[in-house]
C-alpha cells in the first residue's frame, strides 16, 4: 500500500471510529447507559382502608356502623394472597420494586411488610392510614406522614425516602413537609415520562412520575379491563418508550396494588410482559429510590418548577 493511500486509509478509519464513539456517547441518556428504565410500584394497603372504602361492593354501601364482610375480605386478599404472589414473581425475575406501605397495613400484617423488605424491595411511605391529607393543616399533615414512616420503619427496619399520597392528592404543604422529614422524592405527579427535579425552598427535590395508564386500580378495577387488555397496554407503552429511549431519557412506570395486581391472571400477564421487555437490549428494572439517587445530581436531569408558588 502506497504511503499516501495508507495514511488516507488510517485517517478515514480514525474518523469512522471517532464518529462511532461520539454517536454512542450521544445515546447514553441514563447514567447507567440504559435505553429504558422500568420501575414497578407494589402498593401495600390492606388494613389501612377506611369504612366504606372503594371496593367491588361500594356501589351499594351498607349503613355506617355495619361491618361489610365481602368488602373487607376483598381487601384482605392483598395481604393473604396478592403480595406473596407478586413477591414470587419479582424473585423469579430477580427484579426489585418499590412498595409504598400504609402504616396501618404494616401494623395489621407485619409479616407481609417484613416479607417485602426481606425480599430486597424498597419500603416507601404511604401515610399512616388510607386517608385524605390535602385538607390538613401543616402540623396535622406533618404528624400524619411522620407517624406512617416511623411506624413502618419500626416494623420493617427500613425508613422510606419516597412518598405517595392517597390518590396522589397532596396538599400545598406536602413537599415542604417531606423535605423537613428527609425524603428524597415523591411520586404524586403525572406530568413527565422521566424523573425530574423541582425546587422546594430553593433546594432540589426529586419527582418520580406516577402512572394512571399502566395502573391496575384505574384500568382493571375502575374500568374493568381484562388481563389481556392490560398486557396489550403495557406492551404498547413499552414499545413507544423504548423507541423514544434511543434519543432521550425515558422511564416506564407500572403500578400494582396488593388486592388487584396480585390476582393470578394479572400476575400471569405481568410475567409475560417482563419476559417480553427483557428480550430488548438496554432495558433495566429499578427501585425508585435507586433511580432517584442516580439522577438527583445528574446535570441531564430536567428541572420543572411548575408548582413553585406552593414550594417557596
Amino acid at each position: 500500500m502506497k504511503p499516501f493511500i495508507k495514511s488516507t486509509f488510517i485517517l478515514s478509519l480514525f474518523i469512522m471510529v471517532t464518529t462511532n464513539i461520539q454517536a454512542q456517547k450521544k445515546q447514553q441518556y441514563w447514567p447507567n447507559n440504559a435505553q429504558l428504565v422500568i420501575s414497578f410500584s407494589m402498593q401495600f394497603e390492606t388494613g389501612g382502608q377506611p369504612e366504606g372504602a372503594e371496593s367491588p361492593f361500594s356501589g351499594n354501601p351498607l349503613p355506617k356502623g355495619n361491618f361489610d364482610f365481602p368488602a373487607e375480605s376483598w381487601f384482605r386478599y392483598g395481604a393473604k394472597e396478592g403480595v406473596y404472589r407478586m413477591l414470587r414473581l419479582w424473585k423469579k425475575h430477580n427484579i426489585k420494586v418499590t412498595s409504598h406501605v400504609v402504616g396501618e397495613a404494616a401494623i395489621k400484617y407485619p409479616k407481609v411488610a417484613k416479607a417485602i423488605a426481606d425480599g430486597g424491595h424498597e419500603i416507601a411511605a404511604h401515610g399512616i392510614a388510607w386517608d385524605d391529607q390535602w385538607n390538613m393543616s401543616y402540623k396535622d399533615e406533618y404528624n400524619f406522614i411522620k407517624k406512617g414512616i416511623d411506624t413502618v420503619e419500626t416494623i420493617t427496619g427500613q425508613r422510606g425516602i419516597g412518598y405517595n399520597a392517597n390518590w396522589l392528592r397532596r396538599g400545598p404543604n406536602t413537599l415542604k413537609i417531606l423535605q423537613d422529614l428527609g425524603f428524597l422524592y415523591h411520586i404524586d405527579d403525572l406530568s413527565h415520562d422521566e424523573p425530574f427535579i423541582t425546587k422546594v425552598r430553593g433546594k432540589n427535590f426529586v419527582v418520580m412520575p406516577y402512572t394512571l395508564r399502566n395502573n391496575d386500580i384505574v384500568n382493571i378495577a375502575g374500568k374493568n379491563w381484562s388481563p389481556d387488555q392490560f398486557l396489550a397496554q403495557l406492551k404498547a407503552e413499552f414499545d413507544q418508550l423504548y423507541e423514544e429511549g434511543a434519543s432521550q431519557r425515558r422511564m416506564m412506570s407500572i403500578s400494582l396494588h396488593d388486592r388487584i395486581g396480585g390476582a393470578p391472571s394479572i400476575v400471569h400477564v405481568v410475567d409475560e410482559f417482563i419476559e417480553y421487555a427483557k428480550k430488548h437490549k438496554g432495558v433495566v428494572f429499578m427501585r425508585k429510590d435507586d433511580i432517584a439517587k442516580m439522577i438527583q445530581n445528574d446535570p441531564n436531569t430536567p428541572i420543572d418548577n411548575s408548582e413553585i408558588e406552593f414550594n417557596k
